[in-house]
């Protein structure tokens, strides 16, 4: 089958396109033909070496997370689907899911209404936005203040903060500002400036959650008078700056909590947003944007026509 591929950590050009053998599902596991693969900003720094010390990879390796697609063969024990099913979830490492097959253990169906690209879109960024807005403790009547809100797990934690009660400010780029209002949130633009323009809008941060990591921690803390409450999934500053940077883990990925967003997407209860979709060759274009920090949704890779 084909896959991308990495050799060596470095920048988008390591990305390649190779013949690997296709892969057979082990116990609890399924085998996807993959329909929609997508792209996150983790997937970067994993390709870059980066997250070596949290996310150790072996080389060479194929990238991605997210997949969706159909049940191509069930390993023993798996009850629950049967081939020629439509399913999205997490590509189970060390292989991923940026290319023509994947091995998944926890996933779920995908309802009618909803197209693959748009479920690829769910897995990762559903699981960070919710783990965070958890650990947080978000709730109705709080302001929270979401860094990067017009990104994948922006787009998500904006409406789960929303559904929740609270008042969301998020900061994004001046050509995002529509869509992050639009999502239910106060549009903020991020950059110098913005501790003024968030306290000009009179309303107390109780919490913020950062999922940019263009260096927003600073102000998020003058924001809070401190460090509690502020949590970052991207800004590898966090340690010297004493706030808690959250990593998910697959232990953390819930099949349950995946079936919930995606009967709400496909319900039009939850936007999801996909800013491009890519040939499998062009992976490397697509992480080259991916990683630039301001797509508005997310990217997906389309393996076949």
């Amino acid at each position: 089958m084909k896959a991308i591929m990495f050799d060596t950590f470095g920048g988008p050009e390591v990305l390649h396109v190779a013949d690997v053998p296709m892969p057979n599902p082990g116990p609890q596991q399924v085998r996807i033909r993959v329909h929609a693969s997508g792209i996150n900003p983790v997937d970067s720094t994993i390709r870059s070496g980066a997250m070596q010390a949290k996310i150790p990879t072996t080389l060479p390796a194929i990238p991605g997370i997210d997949v969706a697609g159909v049940v191509d063969a069930v390993g023993e024990n798996v009850t629950d689907v049967a081939g020629g099913e439509p399913v999205v979830g997490w590509a189970d490492p060390p292989a991923g899911s940026y290319a023509e097959y994947a091995l998944a253990s926890q996933i779920a169906r995908i309802p009618t209404g909803l197209s693959f690209a748009d479920a690829a879109t769910l897995p990762t960024a559903g699981e960070a936005a919710k783990r965070v807005l958890d650990l947080l403790g978000v709730r109705a009547g709080e302001t929270v203040v979401i860094h990067g809100a017009s990104g994948s797990v922006g787009t998500i934690a904006v409406q789960l903060a929303v559904t929740r009660g609270a008042t969301v400010i998020g900061t994004a780029s001046e050509d995002n500002q529509d869509y992050v209002r639009s999502l239910g949130a106060i549009p903020m633009l991020y950059g110098e400036g913005l501790v003024d323009r968030v306290r000009a809008s009179s309303r107390q941060v109780d919490a913020v959650f950062d999922v940019a990591g263009k260096g927003a921690l600073r102000d998020s803390i003058a924001l809070r008078g401190g460090t509690d409450r502020i949590i970052t999934i991207a800004d590898p500053a966090a340690g010297e700056l004493g706030v808690t940077f959250s990593a998910g883990t697959p232990k953390d990925w819930s099949s349950g909590d995946l079936a919930g967003l995606a009967e709400l997407a496909a319900r039009g209860d939850l936007t999801t947003t996909v800013a491009g979709t890519y040939p499998l060759e062009r992976a490397a274009e697509a992480q080259r944007l991916s990683q630039g920090g301001h797509v508005h949704g997310k990217l997906v890779l389309i393996p076949r026509s």
